[in-house]
């Protein structure tokens, strides 16, 4: 059972993806907030297998819980909702750390695969979000570069991992093994001077790499 955490400051938005949440299975609302302080004090309580924050709330809003949680609760997968459908702050809610960027509007429909996705250690974003990142960033000589510079099954990996998919899925989709798949993973860090998968899929979004 994936225990969710809501977090919005509209107790009528709340109760609406409750019924939602709790309608599926597999998955279960085990605490509510109404602001960003509450919302990290229930985390602390609770321990959600998933965090939902409303990007706008009174006294912390997404954004600074994002930065707590990043310092506090660095594996807690957090699902970003928003009102509006394009927002300027997709860009930075994904590099603070959020796994899933969703709109209040989509949310009948893609929060519960969203909640799934990012409990299974996968990224969620609508077309909207992807689209709205990729249109951040026009660095067209830094992505022929880099294309001159990673090979062709290396820009497949690559793509691969930005969209969440893990190793051993890579591994089945080309038929290799899972040590070269990781192999695959290293030379991409290391040529691309990347850290880890999540600025490997902010480096991805900027680039254009993943198809909305």
């Amino acid at each position: 059972m994936i225990k969710v955490l809501l977090a919005d400051d509209h107790s009528i938005v709340r109760a609406g993806l409750k019924r939602i949440v709790d309608d599926s299975p597999d998955m279960e609302v085990i605490a509510e907030a109404s602001n960003g302080i509450e919302a990290l004090k229930k985390i602390r309580e609770k321990s959600p297998d998933v965090a939902i924050i409303d990007l706008s709330m009174p006294e912390m809003d997404g954004l600074e819980v994002l930065d707590e949680l990043k310092l506090h609760f660095p594996d807690l997968p957090v699902i970003i909702l928003t009102m509006h459908e394009e927002d300027q702050y997709v860009v930075r809610t994904i590099e603070a750390g959020a796994k899933g960027y969703i709109t209040k509007r989509s949310a009948p429909e893609q929060l519960v695969d969203a909640i799934r996705k990012v409990n299974d250690g996968k990224r969620y974003l609508t077309d909207m979000a992807a689209e709205a990142l990729a249109l951040k960033v026009s660095e067209k000589a830094q992505k022929q570069s880099m294309q001159e510079i990673l090979s062709t099954r290396e820009l497949q990996v690559l793509r691969r991992l930005a969209l969440g998919h893990t190793n051993q899925e890579i591994a089945k989709t080309y038929n290799i093994s899972v040590k070269t798949v990781d192999t695959y993973r290293l030379r991409i860090l290391k040529k691309m001077k990347l850290r880890n998968n999540s600025e490997l899929s902010i480096f991805a979004i900027k680039n254009k790499l993943i198809e909305p």
